[in-house]
């Protein structure tokens, strides 16, 4: 059993993938240590009033495990967090004995040579952690390296032909879509917060009716692009024509050296330039740039350059720097994100939970991209949860 969660209690598994990385050791230990009463629920959407009565499972009723390619050990994850400004190193050593005994539910992940052996052990997994622990649900959350685009193939279509597919070992599928594949048939939520492809493609909302389980992304909005979805809907609100908009993000960290892929590159900067085609209704000039600076570590620096033009032509600008620590900013996303969906999973929802667009970059089609709007749907969804009974233990 757990170390961590309460006796007795209905207990909800987060599996993390990636879950050695920066986001997820932040994650693990901040929820250590606000269920020990050593950290407040700052930065949790969740903690706010509206949530109060949707019967989401308590953070301390997290049980947490995953999957990583590394082996470094939570704790020492946690220590190199800790000594680039990331963690407080006091809240690090006094969750220390806890993040051991979490260590026993990391697993590492499936050998990546064969995509319907991954699925199968990535199932098997999944699993074995929900009854070794007790849990009434788990949910799948991807915080591992952003990929680059999925080639199109056929079987992406169609849940059957995706099936058949994977089991004749054809590679069909992105890491990240066999891991959404895979907490489909175990039948957990599947989270993505990163602009891999994840659950999008249609076989694999199909796989999600099917089993009656959530899922939710794409691509968690943390910084810059936040900004932006306040900003870009006060123009056009204020019917003020955008010219230009250019963006210069920088950072560090393994973010910074894995977005140093052009690949990688690309499929990140396409959903952070999503925002403002979809809240102004055109593509304003201006370049959107990810660069690595590897002295940054775990901090990031964005600065935004917007021109407009305003009544009789008159030409203006506005311009914002945004430094902030990813890690510090992602992780209470994630655990706000794990209690919705494991709550939309016991309340029978199943498909894309297009109402979690507030913390997404790039959320389902045809959903609003300014915050506001964003907001106001994520509340009436906590209040449609709150009509709904939470099951006994």
């Amino acid at each position: 059993m757990s170390a961590y969660a309460d006796e007795g209690s209905e207990r909800t598994g987060v599996w993390l993938v990636g879950a050695r990385g920066s986001v997820a050791t932040t994650t693990v230990v901040g929820a250590l240590a606000i269920r020990a009463g050593l950290a407040d629920t700052t930065g949790m959407v969740t903690a706010l009033e509206p949530f109060a009565a949707c019967g989401l499972p308590a953070v301390g009723d997290l049980v947490f495990g995953g999957h990583d390619v590394t082996q470094t050990p939570w704790a020492k994850k946690a220590e190199e967090l800790a000594a680039g400004g990331v963690l407080p190193a006091r809240l690090v050593d006094a969750v220390g004995t806890e993040l051991a005994a979490a260590e026993g539910e990391l697993r590492a992940a499936p050998a990546s040579g064969h995509p319907g052996l991954d699925a199968e052990q990535v199932i098997a997994d999944l699993m074995s952690f929900r009854e070794r622990n007790g849990l009434a649900r788990v949910v799948v959350v991807h915080v591992a390296s952003t990929e680059a685009a999925a080639a199109p193939h056929e079987a992406h279509a169609n849940e059957n032909a995706l099936a058949e597919a994977l089991a004749a070992g054809e590679p069909v599928l992105p890491p990240s879509s066999v891991y959404a594949w895979a907490a489909m048939q175990a039948g957990c939520g599947y989270i993505d917060f990163t602009p891999s492809t994840g659950a999008r493609l249609p076989a694999l909302d199909q796989a999600a009716r099917r089993r009656g389980v959530p899922y939710a992304g794409q691509d968690g909005k943390t910084g810059e692009t936040l900004v932006k979805s306040v900003l870009a809907p006060m123009m056009a609100q204020r019917n003020l024509r955008v010219t230009s908009w250019s963006s210069v993000n920088l950072l560090g960290g393994g973010d910074g050296a894995t977005l140093a892929e052009p690949a990688a590159n690309a499929s990140k900067t396409a959903s952070k330039a999503r925002v403002l085609e979809a809240t102004l209704g055109y593509v304003p000039e201006g370049p959107v740039r990810i660069d690595e600076v590897r002295e940054l570590g775990d901090a990031k620096v964005a600065w935004d350059l917007m021109t407009f033009d305003g009544f009789l032509g008159a030409r203006m600008r506005l311009d914002f720097t945004w430094q902030g620590i990813d890690s510090a900013l992602a992780a209470p996303l994630v655990l706000d994100l794990a209690r919705l969906v494991a709550r939309a999973h016991e309340a029978g929802r199943c498909g894309e939970l297009e109402d979690l667009a507030f913390f997404f970059k790039d959320p389902a089609a045809g959903v609003p991209h300014d915050l506001a709007s964003q907001w106001k749907r994520l509340c009436a969804f906590a209040d449609d949860l709150a009509t709904i009974p939470v099951l006994a233990a």
